[in-house]
Order: C-alpha cells, then sequence, then structure tokens
C-alpha cells in the first residue's frame, strides 16, 4: 500500500490522478490533498476518499469545510496547508499537480520529509532545479516525472547508462494553432486557443501549449530531471501525440515510449514504478488503426517562446524564474481578455531584457524575482 498526498486534486491532473486511485484501491490510499477553491472538488474528494487533511487557498473555503466537516477532516488554509499536504506523516508519495510557482515550497519541504516526489509542477523545476535537484540528492528522494514527456523519457532510460545517450528528444503536437501563421494568430480568440487537438488540460496549460511555452519549459525541466545539457535536448512537432518522447544513442538506435494520449498512463506509472499495473479504461494502441504518424523540425521563428526557454535555460540562475512568472502573468492577462494571443510573447520578451541575471539565486531570491516579475508586467498591463 502506498500513502498520498495529493496537491492540486481540483485540476485536470490531480482529477486524473484520483481517478487512478479510484481505480486502484487496493494499492493506493489518499492521505491528504489540496483543492484551492474548489469546495466541490474538496466535498467530492472527502466524501469518497476519506483523506485525514484537505487544505484549501483562503479563509472563505477554510470556513466552508471547516463547518461541515469538523472533528471528521483536519482542514487548513494557504501556503501553511500545502507545506502540512507535503509532509502528511503518513504520505509516502507526494503528487504535486497544482499549477505555477506556488508548487515550489512544498515540494522542497516534502523532499526534506523524505518523500518520493511524483512531478507535475514543472514550473517547481524551472524556477528553482539547481535547488531542488541538490535537496533531492541530499535527503535521497525519488523525482518521478508526471508530465507525459518526461516520464517517456525516464521509461525509455529504464537498464540504460546515462554515458550512452546521445540525446533526447521531445515530442511536442504544435498546439491549438499548429497550422496558424502567425499573421493569422494576431487575432484569434481565447476560446480557439483552449481548443486543443489532442488533449484535455487546464486553461493555463492549453495556452502554453497553443504558445510552445509548455515545451520549453519542459526543456528546462528536462535539463534537471535528466542532468543533460541544452545542447543534447531537441524537441520534435507530431501532431498526433503517439511518440511521447524518444531517446537516441551513441550507437544510433532510439527509442521511443508509445500511447494513446491519457494523462493517467503516466501518472499511474509514477504512483506505481518500478512496477505496472493496468490502467482501466484505457484506450489500447493500434498502430495498423492508426497507420500514419507525422513529424516535422520545429521553426523557433514560428515558435518564440520556445526560443525563449532555451535561451533562458542556457543563461540559467534568475532568468527561469522571470521567464516562468512573467508567462504566468501573461496567460492570465491573454485569458481575461486583457492582451491579444502575440502580446503574450512580447510581455515575456520584455522581461527578460529587463531583469539583471542573478547567476546563484537561493530560495529568497527566487522568490523575490518571482514577484518583482510580476509586478513588472502589470506594470506594462495598466
Amino acid at each position: 500500500m502506498k500513502y498520498i498526498s495529493l496537491l492540486g486534486a481540483s485540476g485536470s491532473i490531480g482529477q486524473q490522478t484520483l481517478d487512478v486511485i479510484r481505480t486502484h484501491r487496493e494499492e493506493f490510499r489518499l492521505v491528504a490533498l489540496s483543492v484551492g477553491k474548489n469546495i466541490a472538488a474538496a466535498k467530492m474528494a472527502i466524501e469518497q476518499f476519506q483523506p485525514e487533511l484537505v487544505a484549501v487557498a483562503d479563509l472563505q473555503a477554510f470556513i466552508a469545510l471547516r463547518d461541515e466537516y469538523n472533528g471528521k477532516v483536519n482542514i487548513v488554509a494557504g501556503e501553511e496547508g500545502l507545506i502540512e499536504v507535503a509532509t502528511h506523516p503518513k504520505a509516502t508519495v507526494v503528487v504535486n499537480a497544482v499549477v505555477g510557482s506556488i508548487g515550489l515550497v512544498p515540494t522542497l519541504k516534502a523532499i526534506e520529509a523524505g518523500k518520493t516526489i511524483a512531478l507535475a509542477n514543472k514550473e517547481t523545476l524551472v524556477t528553482a532545479g539547481h535547488i531542488v535537484t541538490e535537496a533531492a540528492k541530499k535527503h535521497r528522494v525519488a523525482l518521478l516525472p508526471v508530465d507525459s514527456e518526461h516520464s517517456a523519457i525516464f521509461q525509455c532510460l529504464q537498464g540504460e547508462q546515462p554515458k550512452n545517450i546521445e540525446k533526447i528528444i521531445l515530442t511536442a503536437s504544435g498546439g491549438s494553432f499548429r497550422d496558424r501563421t502567425r499573421e493569422q494568430l494576431r487575432h484569434v480568440t481565447v476560446e480557439e486557443a483552449l481548443r486543443h487537438p489532442n488533449w484535455a488540460m487546464g486553461a493555463k496549460i492549453t495556452i502554453d501549449s497553443a504558445t510552445m511555452m509548455n515545451k520549453g519549459l519542459e526543456v528546462i525541466e528536462a535539463h534537471w530531471l535528466f542532468h543533460l545539457p541544452y545542447e543534447q535536448i531537441d524537441v520534435l512537432l507530431h501532431r498526433e501525440s503517439i511518440v511521447h518522447s524518444l531517446v537516441q544513442f551513441h550507437d544510433s538506435s532510439i527509442i521511443a515510449q508509445l500511447g494513446t494520449p491519457d494523462m493517467r498512463v503516466p501518472i499511474q506509472y509514477a504512483l506505481t514504478y518500478p512496477d505496472r499495473l493496468e490502467l482501466m479504461g484505457a484506450k489500447k494502441l493500434n498502430l495498423a488503426e492508426i497507420g500514419t504518424l507525422h513529424f516535422q523540425a520545429v521553426d523557433f521563428d514560428r515558435y518564440r517562446c520556445l526560443q525563449f526557454a532555451y535561451e533562458a535555460g542556457k543563461t540559467g540562475g534568475s532568468l527561469p524564474t522571470v521567464l516562468n512568472a512573467a508567462n504566468e502573468e501573461a496567460v492570465a492577462a491573454f485569458l481575461s481578455g486583457r492582451i491579444s494571443f502575440l502580446a503574450i510573447e512580447e510581455l515575456i520578451e520584455r522581461a527578460l531584457e529587463w531583469h539583471a541575471v542573478i547567476k546563484q539565486p537561493t530560495l529568497e531570491d527566487i522568490r523575490e524575482v518571482d514577484q518583482e516579475t510580476r509586478r513588472y508586467i502589470q506594470s506594462l498591463l495598466t
């Protein structure tokens, strides 16, 4: 039996994690979770899984749940509440499925508490990869990837020696606007941007997919997860999302992980590793039925956010923190109708040019840079 703490239970990854736990109740027990402000999701999870601890974002949500479940479930709030969920004494695995840099400190606290980390919160490694990986090494904690691309690389590397890797190749669907020119992107709507062709994801990640920032963040995350320089990390457009990523070795062999687009697969693999369980209700991959798979090189002029991510990653220091914070603020502004789609990358570029890089940022530096960047982006929006 593995005991699970789940950060971000109300989001897309969180809900699919609950589905995996629900399917394999003999293998997993949910002991703690966080839900942000989603009271309905919290109540549903409490009724179905009887966790011992539930964290919410604010006082209003805290009062609503405390009054209903007083004496039955321990309700906590704020960042301290997230940390309590991440460090629950019974938890053996912490699934970090929150969106944004808010997931960083709870992850570090969970590592210090010796928990295995199943990581879907890519911002944790993007903003503080050097701190997180060093902490994981110090406390001998496993960082198990949940993103489909990183899970694919992780699976391809089982039994392999890192010294034999030529490069890793992350695949990208191209997002909602993969068949449009940049000129056609000038007047796209939020509703159009949220129609991802292959995956069902939350709003922020879907927009990141459309700009390819999501892939850029994954490149930085891959750098830290697999300890490879950026020159050995490639991105390949693959519209079907069947090949989830590949590893090329020095002998010219390439190993790939394939499957239908279903996030429950990498989630479950992270929870069961090094074992595997049957995934109930999953559509089996039938290559004969698919017939043809398509691949093409990435045009960095077309997907400027991906280029920004490579540049920020190679520069390192505090610049990836700026990249992430500027992107979060810009995407939020687009989703609220304040800016155009192409203005997302314009704001990010201005933030990257504005920032004076700190080469070896501490956790305090990172949190300060994050907030300074958000204030800068907001100043550009007024």
